[in-house]
């Protein structure tokens, strides 16, 4: 587990060389927009995550900033359905 989380931070330093950030927590809304892009399927997995769980802009950005760490901790360069699966899974669920 160690080597998989330096290992991530290594995929991180990299990403954000040249910036003022220095790991994906750091990242604000027009970094988001920049190192975390998702496909259509993703993106329509997120969309029925947000009206079915009545997220807010902000829990949208921290889901999608955990996808990136879960796909850097899986090796990926670019977050996959599985992984925006898998932070979704960790969001609170609100009771009525």
């Amino acid at each position: 587990m160690r080597a998989r989380v330096e290992a991530a931070r290594a995929r991180q330093h990299k990403r954000f060389a040249g910036t003022n950030l220095q790991c994906n927590g750091d990242m604000g809304p027009a970094e988001v927009r920049q190192f975390c892009a998702i496909d259509d399927a993703s993106r329509s997995l997120l969309r029925a995550a947000m009206q079915q769980m009545q997220m807010s802009a902000r829990a949208y950005h921290r889901i999608l900033k955990l996808a990136r760490t879960i796909a850097d901790l899986a090796g990926g360069d670019k977050i996959e359905t599985p992984h925006l699966a898998e932070a979704i899974q960790y969001r609170p669920r609100k009771h009525a």
